[in-house]
């Protein structure tokens, strides 16, 4: 069967190949990572076989993180796989880019008093048989008897109980294996679980129907498979029972879900979001292996990872040299020939190339996925309005573009202006009854913004029309503004009303993959080549992070945004598509100018 890739559309330019793989090297400066630029504490001090850390401020502590690669080192042997009965040696990759930061990176505490760990959550994402396992059962044993806790509470959790002990079993076979920890820790199998009787700790397996509401203080809590979940109850109950602890870890490892409306998608976009921008979270460590579907995906992983040999190098899913990047420990304890096998079998039915795609690729088998990178948005930022009238008042008198997105009378409104240097200037209108609603989702960001002026609130449950008309016909007066492109399906009082008002053209549009594939490759074209200016508008970055769009399996060069459903999960893109009307009308050119432009009138 011949190989099927994903085709660049012909209006894009062809990416730049990437330089010929080279061997695999494992070399990181961990002192280089970002991480939060603050100075707060003396001297770090911690020391382990006679190397003491002499770093303050947030800082990475090498003895610490020595501490925990010699605990898998000298203390576990791997239970199972072409490694059993061998030294837990980790991997370059499993060593540098997921425990040495994970466990070396500090912060100072004022609460404490003392340096702790700075990250508190952890996401790892690849695909299936790379020793996540493994991994997990002894990052729970090191949290169990060697992290210093006192009377630590150590849970794993499964999607139910015969996975839980599917969960648990590596532990106690690294139990059984090591003379120090068999002595050091005792096994209750009716209950699944370790107890270290020196510190007062113990380490069980819960399934996810567990009753965690009450009486729980996890030190660390490890989430296997987070697309196996139904919804977030297990992992928020255990999270906000950790808030005691002095540096609890809440780990979650996962492949890919194929669900893009479940907990597993969001928690893994989540997880795309901070590895774009770890200061959006800088307590959650991710580690993100998947292998990219589209073209944008690809050139997004050759910018966050510049010059990493085992990037890949196409979409082909079938070229060897791309399964690498998800599959880290190909090579090593994964078998090639393995993967070679399932490869000739996906290649022949589809149902099985979406189980290879998903578990061995882990890539999201949806048509449905994240548009805009926020690198890509960030660097179109140009500079920061401090206002929302600042960049407008420096605009006056220049031509520009409209679109207009309408909402239900109960939501919020956009407006888009687009001028021809890349400015793009918004509104937005929402009825004071949805402004709570959306504060919830955005962790108050969102009433912030209304007071700043970023949003207008109008009285009421329903939406103002008198106010946006009262606010276009500002913008026209303004601005010397072409034409306003709007979605027909629910625009047509609205045009009436403000061509009554303007004499502005208004020209149909919608979200169809017809209407939206130029404007959408034209915007993405844009922001790669930082041809855009959107001053740091914080509303439209909101939108810009939760817009999705989906394609048609047999045409993925089609392309269409996805509202998401909005009671469930409070997210708005409404900024976006006025943005994409907005372009339409800038594609669609200037109208011809008048014989009498050209002439004059005849007398």
């Amino acid at each position: 069967m011949a190989a099927r890739t994903t085709t660049r559309p012909t209006t894009r330019k062809p990416a730049k190949a990437r330089p010929a793989r080279r061997t695999r090297t494992v070399r990181v400066d961990h002192h280089k990572r970002w991480r939060p630029a603050s100075r707060r504490g003396g001297v770090c001090g911690y020391t382990l076989d006679g190397k003491t850390c002499t770093r303050r401020g947030a800082h990475y502590c090498e003895p610490r993180a020595d501490k925990v690669v010699a605990f898998f080192a000298e203390l576990l042997i791997h239970p199972a796989g072409a490694l059993a009965n061998t030294r837990f040696e980790l991997a370059p990759w499993q060593e540098h880019e997921i425990i040495r930061p994970l466990f070396g990176e500090v912060i100072w505490s004022q609460q404490w008093g003392r340096y702790v760990r700075r990250y508190t959550r952890a996401t790892v994402v690849m695909g299936r048989k790379n020793g996540k396992s493994a991994l997990l059962s002894g990052i729970a044993l090191y949290m169990l008897c060697a992290d210093g806790e006192e009377s630590a509470e150590v849970y794993g959790a499964a999607a139910n109980t015969r996975q839980a002990g599917k969960v648990f079993e590596p532990a106690t076979k690294m139990v059984k294996k090591s003379p120090v920890l068999a002595e050091r820790l005792t096994h209750i199998k009716n209950q699944r679980r370790l107890v270290d009787e020196k510190t007062g700790s113990h380490y069980e397996v819960i399934p996810a129907d567990a009753d965690v509401e009450l009486g729980h203080n996890p030190h660390a809590f490890i989430l296997d498979e987070v697309l196996s979940q139904p919804d977030d109850s297990l992992w928020t109950a255990m999270r906000t029972a950790a808030g005691a602890r002095v540096q609890p870890l809440m780990l979650a490892i996962t492949t890919e879900t194929k669900d893009g409306a479940s907990f597993g998608a969001d928690f893994i976009d989540e997880a795309d979001r901070v590895l774009e921008d770890p200061a959006r979270a800088p307590h959650h460590f991710v580690f993100v292996r998947k292998t990219p579907r589209t073209v944008d995906e690809l050139e997004r992983l050759w910018r966050l990872f510049p010059a990493r040999p085992e990037l890949p190098v196409s979409l082909d899913p079938w070229d060897e040299r791309n399964w690498a990047w998800a599959n880290p420990a190909l090579g090593n304890f994964l078998s090639i020939a393995s993967l070679r096998e399932e490869a000739e079998e996906a290649s022949k039915s589809a149902a099985a190339e979406n189980g290879f795609r998903q578990f061995r690729l882990n890539q999201r088998v949806s048509q449905v996925t994240r548009w805009i990178s926020m690198d890509l948005w960030n660097a179109c930022t140009r500079e920061i309005a401090p206002t929302p009238d600042w960049v407008r008042d420096r605009l006056k008198g220049e031509r520009c573009w409209g679109g207009l997105d309408l909402s239900s009378k109960l939501d919020l409104t956009a407006f888009t202006l687009l001028f021809p240097d890349g400015s793009v200037l918004w509104r937005f209108w929402v009825p004071e009854s949805i402004t709570p609603v959306l504060s919830d989702h955005t962790n108050g960001r969102f009433e912030e913004w209304v007071r700043d002026g970023w949003v207008t609130e109008t009285d009421g449950d329903t939406i103002d029309y008198d106010r946006i008309y009262d606010d276009i016909e500002a913008d026209h007066n303004a601005f010397k503004i072409v034409n306003i492109g709007y979605d027909k399906w629910s625009g047509e009082p609205v045009r009436q009303a403000i061509t009554k008002r303007t004499r502005l053209k208004m020209i149909e549009s919608d979200t169809t993959y017809l209407r939206m594939t130029a404007p959408m490759s034209e915007l993405m074209r844009r922001l790669k080549a930082s041809e855009l200016a959107h001053f740091g508008n914080p509303v439209a970055r909101w939108m810009a992070d939760c817009v999705e769009k989906k394609s048609p399996r047999d045409d993925p060069d089609r392309l269409r945004p996805v509202k998401p459903d909005r009671d469930k999960t409070g997210k708005r893109i409404d900024g976006i598509p006025s943005l994409l009307f907005a372009v339409d009308g800038a594609m669609r050119g200037m109208p011809k100018p008048s014989v009498y432009e050209s002439q004059g009138m005849a007398l």
